[in-house]
């Protein structure tokens, strides 16, 4: 079977007695609701976190520190859960609270009001960075690249914020404005952009059939984010190409921040035979694999563009196609996460997200905190517009289309582009 492993929803059964040696522990019953929660969670925490030295600290240790008097309210035992998770130095695992929760489920199956930005904290310098704008909404067309951080949000300071917080700080009403101060990778000077909050489509698969650009049809597939009707969308997109005449394909994954691990692999699956999609690695350093189950959807030519804002499930999807050599990568080093986190539900409708596994590719390459680096490098000269993908201006579209010229097509290509 195909999915033995996955992103995963369960509510956790209650704890049981905890005592450990000589450190007296009170029974369950003795726990206030707050502390009861704060122990489901370091429980998730100590049963699926993908490092078992819990960055080297003595987890048991943690647990009895903070639970020496019981917390004030909800939003006391909310901190105390942030402040632990704190000590893992991983900004992937995180409490969400029940709207942030609620916020993240939205973001894969549905719609949201807002700017339409991807964001992460970055690991080195702790501020929140952009990992791309997501594609039609109007942080997009404000013009902020991935890469730039956030550093306040209507006035205040994001280092006071969790990731999830400056995100729903972003959100809001239809209609309404946010005032954004951005600091660009590149330089240490800031700006300010007004931003008008809008519908977000999650899961835009925009397709277009470019019969000026080659000397045969190419059919262009943008795809801007992994949610769980992306393969079915993305699939649509690549018949009705077919059946417009395309022959070779470039598969558009800039500025894809990811999604559903899911959502990466059924993807993979459509463009691969029975072939490595991604190998997983849990915390007893236990080898699995995602193998491709059936034939390829085509086997017409492919360039796959990817850049820094080439993220997470992105960069499971472009790995697998160049290291089984159906693809080609063109553009920018790409993101470099190379996590995998599991949702947790607590019983407050809150919820965890917590790192569980790695990813290999194919080739049995570790590429968090590095990236894929692409066949042909393309830095772009300056930032592009929306209206300037996929056109004469769009010069890392150029160098995928100059590939097929290098290419000839063969007779079985074009067959299974029909």
């Amino acid at each position: 079977m195909m999915w033995r492993q996955g992103f995963w929803l369960g509510w956790l059964v209650s704890l049981g007695l905890l005592v450990s040696g000589w450190v007296f522990t009170p029974t369950a019953a003795a726990f206030t609701d707050d502390q009861k929660l704060f122990l489901q969670a370091w429980r998730i925490v100590n049963q699926s976190y993908l490092d078992a030295t819990f960055n080297h600290q003595n987890w048991w240790h943690m647990r009895q520190q903070y639970l020496r008097k019981p917390f004030a309210d909800r939003e006391a035992a909310y901190g105390a859960i942030d402040s632990l998770l704190g000590t893992l130095d991983d900004p992937f695992t995180r409490l969400l609270r029940p709207e942030e929760y609620r916020s993240l489920q939205v973001s894969t199956t549905g719609e949201l009001s807002g700017v339409g930005l991807q964001v992460d904290l970055d690991p080195r310098s702790q501020k929140i960075r952009v990992v791309a704008p997501i594609a039609g909404s109007p942080a997009e067309a404000a013009g902020i690249q991935a890469g730039d951080f956030i550093v306040a949000i209507d006035g205040q300071d994001t280092a006071q914020f969790s990731l999830e917080e400056a995100a729903n700080r972003m959100r809001g009403q239809q209609g309404t404005t946010v005032t954004l101060t951005l600091q660009s990778v590149d330089r240490n000077q800031t700006h300010e952009i007004s931003i008008v909050r809008d519908r977000i489509a999650l899961n835009p698969v925009t397709t277009v059939l470019d019969t000026q650009s080659a000397a045969q049809p190419i059919g262009y597939v943008r795809l801007a984010q992994f949610s769980a009707n992306a393969s079915q969308e993305l699939t649509q997109g690549f018949q009705n190409l077919a059946q417009a005449g395309a022959t070779a394909y470039i598969l558009d994954l800039r500025n894809n921040p990811g999604g559903l691990l899911q959502a990466g692999i059924e993807i993979a699956d459509l463009l691969l035979d029975d072939q490595p999609i991604v190998y997983t690695v849990n915390r007893q350093g236990v080898l699995d694999s995602f193998m491709g189950n059936h034939p390829a959807l085509n086997h017409a030519p492919l360039a796959v563009l990817v850049n820094q804002g080439t993220a997470s499930a992105s960069e499971i999807l472009a790995g697998a196609l160049q290291d089984n050599d159906r693809a080609q990568l063109v553009g920018e080093q790409t993101f470099g996460k190379g996590l995998i986190q599991s949702l947790f539900e607590l019983p407050d409708d809150s919820g965890l997200a917590v790192t569980v596994a790695k990813y290999e590719t194919p080739n049995h390459h570790d590429i968090h905190r590095l990236g894929i680096t692409p066949d042909v490098q393309v830095p772009l000269t300056a930032p592009l517009n929306p209206a300037d993908l996929a056109t004469a201006r769009d010069e890392q579209y150029q160098a995928a289309i100059a590939l097929f010229s290098q290419t000839p097509l063969s007779t079985d290509a074009i067959a299974d582009a029909a």
